[in-house]
């Protein structure tokens, strides 16, 4: 699935509204928003001629054709590379849980499904679970069962959630949570398919779960040595 991303855009607060209309140009409909603080100092901040370090941190899904004419329009259209502006990057995507959940993510843009696919030497995989509010629970017991060990939830709000019933056949709320969950590769599929069965679309927590490669970690060792010796 090497031709589709998750695009991840940091930017000031009020400076959003731009890069959503420009995302919505280009068929970039779904994603999730969360609020965050920048950490320049303040005389940072006054060199580079920002007013504060509010920041939206927002992911939406796109695909190789989709980013390449929206990396221009963040060039030409947003003027991106003044400084100040804001940052938009993409992680390549390993799998989606669910053929519909893939089609609402994507709506709009071409794409031709392959098989799953991981970058070399991959060990672990992020798995990132995007559920209505209050149910950061449940998501995390099912993943548990499937071979997990913990995980870390942020609240967010959805975009585009209003359409979900046309292509999913189920409404979703707009408060959102997203939990990240760092897992061995051979672990992901039981982690994702635990949490598509017990907290998945068509249940309460209407989740939507994707994972992400991850090259290289820390903090993991002492775990992983525990698990193998038991």
């Amino acid at each position: 699935m090497s031709e589709l991303y998750m695009m991840v855009t940091i930017t000031n607060r009020k400076y959003m509204s731009k890069f959503a209309a420009l995302y919505r140009e280009n068929q970039i409909e779904v994603g999730t928003v969360s609020l965050g603080m920048g950490t320049a100092s303040s005389s940072i901040l006054d060199y580079m001629g920002l007013e504060d370090d509010e920041k939206s941190i927002c992911f939406h899904f796109v695909t190789a054709a989709t980013w390449k004419k929206v990396k221009k329009g963040l060039q030409n259209q947003l003027r991106i590379d003044v400084p100040g502006t804001g940052i938009v990057f993409t992680i390549p995507m390993s799998s989606i849980g669910g053929k519909r959940e893939l089609g609402f993510l994507i709506q709009g843009q071409e794409f031709v499904r392959e098989e799953e696919g991981t970058l070399k030497e991959t060990k672990h995989e992020l798995i990132v679970a995007i559920a209505n509010y209050g149910y950061n629970t449940q998501v995390m017991k099912a993943a548990e069962e499937g071979g997990a060990t913990g995980g870390t939830v942020l609240h967010g709000k959805g975009v585009g959630m209003k359409r979900a019933e046309q292509f999913l056949g189920v409404s979703l709320v707009s408060e959102k949570e997203v939990i990240f969950i760092v897992a061995k590769s051979e672990q992901k599929n039981a982690i994702m398919s635990a949490i598509m069965e017990k907290a998945g679309i068509t249940s309460k927590a209407g989740t939507i779960v994707f994972s992400l490669p991850v090259t290289s970690t820390a903090g993991l060792r002492i775990l992983e040595d525990e698990e193998e010796n038991s």
